[in-house]
């Protein structure tokens, strides 16, 4: 049998394997590399069977033509050049590696040290890329009658862990949990509709290793934040490939549902010079990777992930684009980035105007999708709350720390917890922003659950085998007397009350609310504000012990948002108008003056607008506050505790409705 050959050809039009009539074209970036071969595996993807040199090179972009190939090749990548940390080369020709633009791999990537050991093979390690087939056009269906546009305008957010979420689901089959899959089973929609959910925000999908400090301690990367590339999704959720993710994002459109997907654009699992070479490390890690302008052996590390992409360099920028696109292509509503700030740096460090940024905002389709940005890394100047370009929405961590720090007790936190609640002007209105571009949330991923707010004034996270050293230790938590889960009925009830009124503060503030998974019955973290290392089942969703009271009242708070318009209007209230558009009021109805905001536990807002007229009242005191209403008659919507009519109840948030 003679050996397959690659061919010389054009250069093709597209990076990665691109199946034609005839076969199939490779494009690999590699501008320091001398040479790119190909690897061919058997059909089940064991044993190498030839190692085929790229012929023709163009510019930095090496190709070639493999007549008669199809989908199902199962292929790695291996790039011969020079081994010189000290000018920022790192070529290995014994690592076998995945090609970036590669779709589909065949098996999960596990750490091991000979993956970051030069000179060692690594072909019995690393997953083999498969070949898919030819990507049709995206064909979503119509809308359901009503929601036409929700798809671009989230109302909203839900955003969940594909694992955690379903592993311990009583009505979703053992086989599909933990997978793409056991999102589409009836149960699972059923909830989302029930809670009012406009959009599931998916933590990353994308082929992932765990950390190689991980396996060790017995641990594993829970949450996907350690991407190989961005293209492949992780065959633990997706074992069908991108197929699965096209027939969920089918299905949530039906049930009037959009998916965005956390991208991780930010850095690799290929980590710091002691990491593994499996990817674009091997490909050139001195033009992916950002280096130091004096000193180009030393990664810059601007993620506290050891490295850093260069994402203001044409390889990169069209890498992310291609990836976004072809996510775009397979039904992805939009995406939310993680460690954001990274995508606006170049070398003098961030700017709105960044390459990547500008890339997206002049694609046709890019600009017309959902854009969320985390606005931070751990960088020189790497908060940048409020710069991020429109249409782009920020996730607002002043919204959660002020949101926290006023619930805590903390003093002189009326005046910031007034704006947070009206939208954020003073982060989004000076480049013609709306309150929209502000994503509210008070809990994450990342950080205490919303119900370990009010049970732990400290982190607790032994568990992750860092001797408590990792995650945020300013929380703005607190624990209602005693840290921890107790049985006490007092505290039970204090800390019910507490994470009543903080769910509702979310839907009743201007911007887009999102809430994590399981927030909305009362999940627990048992005081780990760091849980990425925790992938079992203490960590896992508990759906059985779901608060069944705790979910209707979320479902509730949703319902009044979408049914009064005047909580989610996109522009920022002025306080002119006749009536005026807002008026911040004390209980007793009478208005705050500018010297009073720093000493309130109580304050109310009265809005008007859209033909309607709402009251906002919040109390975090520890006793009830008589309220007086603004005249005419009224009709409250729902309290976030029972309190009698003309009272605020201790430790509440309320709505009400002029009739």
């Amino acid at each position: 049998m003679r050996a397959p050959a690659i061919a010389p050809c054009p250069l093709p039009a597209g990076m990665g394997a691109t199946v034609t009539d005839d076969g199939i074209a490779f494009a690999v970036f590699s501008r320091h590399g001398e040479r790119v071969s190909v690897c061919l595996f058997d059909a089940g993807g064991e044993h190498e069977v030839a190692r085929l040199p790229l012929p023709c090179r163009s510019g930095d972009i090496h190709h070639g033509f493999l007549p008669g190939a199809g989908a199902g090749l199962h292929y790695g990548l291996r790039v011969e050049g020079p081994f010189q940390p000290d000018r920022g080369h790192r070529f290995d020709l014994s690592k076998l590696l995945i090609d970036p633009y590669a779709t589909r791999i065949d098996r999960p990537f596990r750490w091991d040290p000979r993956l970051a050991q030069f000179g060692e093979d690594t072909a019995d390690l690393a997953p083999r890329c498969v070949v898919e087939g030819r990507l049709g056009a995206p064909l979503l269906p119509p809308a359901p009658a009503g929601t036409e546009g929700a798809r671009e305008n989230p109302a909203f957010i839900y955003e969940l862990a594909v694992k955690s979420f379903t592993m311990r689901h009583p009505e979703v089959p053992e086989r599909l949990r933990g997978t793409l899959a056991a999102l589409t089973e009836p149960a699972i929609v059923a909830h989302l509709q029930r809670l009012g959910v406009s959009h599931v925000e998916l933590l990353p999908l994308a082929a992932w290793m765990d950390e190689r400090h991980l396996p060790p301690l017995g641990l594993a990367n829970a949450w996907g934040y350690n991407p190989v590339n961005f293209f492949a999704l992780d065959p633990r959720l997706a074992p069908g490939g991108r197929a699965d993710l096209a027939k969920l994002c089918k299905a949530y459109a039906e049930a009037g549902i959009g998916v965005i997907l956390d991208m991780v654009f930010n850095h690799t699992a290929e980590s710091d010079e002691f990491g593994a070479t499996i990817c674009l490390r091997g490909l050139d890690n001195a033009v992916y990777y950002r280096h130091a302008a004096d000193d180009p052996g030393r990664l810059v590390n601007d993620t506290g992930c050891g490295h850093t992409l260069a994402l203001d360099r044409a390889p990169a920028v069209r890498m992310a684009m291609d990836a976004l696109r072809y996510w775009r292509r397979l039904g992805a509503a939009g995406f939310r980035f993680d460690l954001g700030t990274v995508m606006g740096r170049n070398e003098q460090g961030f700017t709105p105007d960044a390459p990547l940024l500008c890339a997206m905002l002049q694609d046709p389709d890019l600009s017309q999708a959902i854009l969320i940005a985390e606005p931070w890394d751990v960088g020189p100047g790497g908060y940048q709350l409020g710069r991020f370009p429109a249409p782009f929405a920020e996730w607002n961590g002043r919204y959660r720390d002020d949101v926290r720090r006023f619930w805590r007790g903390d003093g002189g936190m009326a005046g910031a917890l007034a704006t947070r609640l009206a939208g954020s002007s003073d982060l989004f209105a000076a480049d013609h922003r709306g309150p929209r571009a502000s994503l509210n949330y008070i809990a994450a991923h990342d950080g205490f659950p919303l119900a370990d707010l009010a049970c732990f004034a400290a982190k607790h996270n032994e568990a992750n085998g860092e001797d408590n050293r990792d995650g945020e230790n300013d929380n703005h938590s607190w624990n209602n007397g005693t840290e921890g889960l107790s049985d006490d009925p007092d505290i039970l009830a204090a800390r019910a009350r507490d994470i009543r009124a903080l769910l509702a503060t979310l839907f009743l503030s201007r911007g887009i609310p999102m809430l994590t998974a399981g927030d909305e019955f009362g999940r627990t973290q048992h005081g780990n504000n760091n849980a990425y290392a925790q992938d079992n089942a203490a960590f896992w969703l508990d759906w059985e012990r779901a608060d069944e009271k705790l979910i209707a009242f979320v479902a509730e708070l949703a319902r009044l948002r979408r049914e009064h318009p005047l909580l989610s209007l996109d522009n920022f209230l002025t306080g002119a108008g006749d009536p005026p558009d807002a008026v911040w009021l004390k209980p007793d109805g009478s208005r705050i003056e500018d010297a009073e905001w720093s000493g309130l536990d109580a304050l109310c807002l009265h809005l008007s607008g859209d033909g309607e007229s709402l009251l906002i009242a919040l109390n975090r005191a520890r006793e009830t506050v008589p309220l007086r209403l603004p005249g005419g008659r009224w009709e409250r919507l729902i309290p976030s505790t029972e309190g009698a009519d003309g009272e605020m109840p201790a430790r509440s948030a309320g709505i009400w409705r002029k009739v």
